[in-house]
Parts: structure tokens; sequence; C-alpha cells
């Protein structure tokens, strides 16, 4: 089984960065897709950045210019790096993995924190 593990999470101030890790027990499939998402109180889970097999990056618009997705050569870590960030940008945020062969919605780790206040 795919078990993936959200860390990073904190407070931070508006215009602060934060810098969010997803650990695998063992290398992602060179199929995968990895992607963060996030969910804020009362809100709708929403797509932050997604990363393809083939090194595709999608960003969703409301943190466009201010994150950054990546990947670590072993295949077994995905970063989310956030930078000028904003009170709403409150949220839980959750690391999805989609493999060809897995569930139609992926996995998913429990979250980690991420809140933005003065």
């Amino acid at each position: 089984q795919v078990q993936l593990m959200e860390s990073g999470g904190g407070l931070v101030q508006p215009g602060g960065s934060l810098r969010l890790s997803c650990a695998a027990a063992r290398a992602i499939s060179s199929g995968a897709v990895m992607a963060w998402y996030r969910q804020a109180p009362g809100g709708q889970r929403e797509m932050v950045a997604r990363i393809t097999s083939g090194g595709l990056i999608t960003y969703g618009d409301s943190v466009k210019g201010r994150v950054t997705i990546s990947r670590d050569v072993a295949n077994l870590t995905v970063d989310l790096q956030m930078n000028s960030l904003k009170p709403e940008d409150t949220a839980v945020y959750y690391c999805n993995a989609w493999t060809p062969n897995g569930p139609g919605g992926g996995y998913w780790g429990r979250g980690t924190q991420v809140t933005v206040s003065s």
C-alpha cells in the first residue's frame, strides 16, 4: 500500500514562507501523479499543485506565482514551497498520489495544518 505523510505545516505571518513535504514509504512509481490539495474550514477541497510522471506541473489559480512543487531524485518526497502567504491560505494541506493501478481518487496523506495569521 502507498503510504504518505505530510509535514512542515505551522503558524506563519502574512507574507511569510513555508515548505511542506510529503514522504512516501517507498519510491512512487514512474507513472504516478503527485499533487497537493488543501481544504479550509467550511470550504471545498482545492488543488494547489500537481506534477505528472513526465514532469508537467499545474498550479491552482489562487496560488500561481507563490508556490513551487518539486520531487526528489529518489521519488520518495514531494515538496511544496509556499511564499508570500496570505491569511486565505490557511487550510489543511493534503498530499495525494495517483497511480495507474490504484484507487480512482489516488492515495491520501492525513494532512498538515497551515495557519497564516499575524
